[in-house]
């Protein structure tokens, strides 16, 4: 006997809806399993509280689904459940190894059975960093720094004495460029040429040359091959300031994470404060306002928000707070 687990999403608790989702649940587990519906012995569904309006049993009965014994039950509530969800357990004759299928935003109740994206833009200071850190964990999926690379990058050029603005060189050096992103202990590691620079590029000088180099195209080209390879290979989390738009932007979750100049300016502060740095906070205001410029001007995958993207103003938000929303729209998402 086989046992065949599957889920899906409705956006509203009305009949319509229910039918839809269950005939299109039932018929992609058939299709994906090769079933043949006299070898159903039953199928059995639950559903959060949320869903009323019919039962998913009845909707599968109307669907066609009727040759073996269908049984509903309604789920107790839990906090943090994903809303408006249907699962269903079909059980039918055979030895065949099971396909299970999950479907619209149910889909990211499986990570192990799909690859997915999740895009995290925004300006320099909002955030970004530490939340898509926050969610990699949260989610048990890859946090790729993107900006890490670009900052390598920048490291490189300096070390060489190349003028981050001078393109031909910085082509140049690409073409040797050792560039390594190594995961360790839950963590990202930035080598290059062999070495750990994972707290070198995170230097000031080195953030301020990494928006500059970060608009070259020839970095870019370079830079988003890495990432998309990297992204083909695993379900991830990916922050930057093009991701969503340049990047992958077919990805299926898009996040524009801000917050006001004087909010990143101290979060900027504290932090480099925190590692012995003496900064002087009134040109670090002007150097975040001075990179917002660079990076939305560029001519290059400048920083935009993505159309379909939703909108994070982290201003008076706590990270928990921001990590919470954008997990609130993952599963409310279709």
């Amino acid at each position: 006997m086989r046992a065949i687990r599957g889920a899906t999403t409705v956006q509203q608790d009305t009949p319509e809806e229910i039918r839809a989702a269950v005939k299109e649940l039932l018929e992609t587990i058939a299709e994906e399993n090769a079933l043949a519906l006299e070898s159903c012995i039953s199928i059995l569904f639950s559903n959060t509280e949320d869903i009323r309006s019919l039962y998913p049993a009845k909707a599968a009965r109307e669907a066609g689904f009727s040759s073996c014994a269908l049984f509903s039950a309604q789920e107790p509530v839990i906090d943090g459940a994903l809303p408006l969800c249907i699962r269903v357990l079909v059980l039918a004759e055979g030895d065949a190894p099971a396909r299970h299928v999950y479907l619209r935003a149910a889909a990211g109740l499986r990570k192990d059975l799909g690859k997915y994206a999740i895009a995290l833009d925004g300006p320099s200071g909002s955030g970004k960093s530490t939340v898509a850190k926050r969610l990699s964990r949260e989610l048990d999926i890859l946090y790729l720094d993107t900006g890490a690379m670009y900052r390598a990058c920048a490291l490189k050029a300096s070390q060489c004495g190349i003028d981050v603005s001078d393109e031909p060189a910085v082509a140049a050096m690409l073409q040797t460029l050792d560039l390594r992103i190594e995961y360790r202990g839950g963590a990202q590691h930035t080598l290059l040429d062999g070495q750990d620079v994972s707290e070198a590029i995170r230097r000031p000088e080195v953030s301020m040359a990494a928006s500059k180099i970060s608009a070259l195209g020839c970095v870019r080209k370079k830079m988003v091959e890495m990432q998309r390879e990297i992204a083909k290979q695993q379900s991830c989390v990916l922050d930057g300031r093009d991701i969503g738009t340049a990047v992958l932007p077919d990805a299926p979750f898009k996040f524009f994470v801000t917050a006001s100049v004087p909010v990143r300016a101290k979060r900027r502060f504290d932090e480099l404060c925190a590692k012995g740095y003496t900064v002087d906070y009134a040109a670090l205001e002007k150097e975040i306002e001075e990179r917002d410029r660079n990076d939305a001007s560029r001519a290059i995958s400048p920083l935009r928000r993505a159309e379909d993207a939703v909108l994070v103003d982290t201003s008076e938000m706590s990270i928990e707070e921001v990590v919470a929303f954008i997990r609130r729209r993952i599963q409310e998402k279709v």
